[in-house]
């Protein structure tokens, strides 16, 4: 961690608001990990493809062995970016994520850093109650390669 990351906010996530986001600062939280039989068992529900299903076939497959479904990997994202960064009062809703990209694959044990660059504070024009957090997030493996890029937006009351 360098000197401009942090991993903790000056105002506590149950008491963050709009107004304490400021823009360009950045902040590292971890960590989640996934094991091999989470992985089968989060695609034989919602991505059944081999390669997330089938360890034997994985090992044959492109990627030499099993790997998380990208929604896996969103999903994990989105835990550490609701339990760390996002405020636990002050969100609204979500008008969707941006740019989502799943950069290298997620492999049983990896464990999962997130990265987050505040970089966009927007008060609305319309609602003077809320406004428009943009943050780009990165979910770094423990070799600290990304293997999830996006930006997310969020909705979020103003004090």
């Amino acid at each position: 961690m360098d000197d401009t990351t942090s991993d903790e906010f000056a105002t506590p996530i149950d008491d963050r608001y709009l107004d304490d986001y400021t823009e360009g600062a950045t902040y590292r939280f971890g960590e989640e990990s996934v094991d091999a039989e989470e992985i089968v068992e989060f695609a034989r529900r919602y991505d059944p493809q081999s390669i997330h299903t089938d360890p034997e076939a994985a090992a044959e497959g492109p990627f030499g062995g099993l790997i998380a479904s990208g929604w896996q990997t969103a999903a994990l994202m989105m835990r550490l970016f609701a339990d760390n960064y996002l405020t636990s009062v002050a969100s609204l809703a979500s008008p969707g994520i941006d740019e989502l990209r799943w950069v290298r694959p997620l492999r049983p044990g990896d464990r999962l850093t997130l990265v987050c660059e505040t970089t966009g504070v927007r008060p609305s024009r319309s609602k003077p109650d809320r406004g428009v957090l943009t943050t780009d997030v990165t979910l770094l493996n423990q070799d600290g390669d990304p293997v999830l890029t996006a930006t997310a937006l969020n909705m979020v009351a103003r004090r």
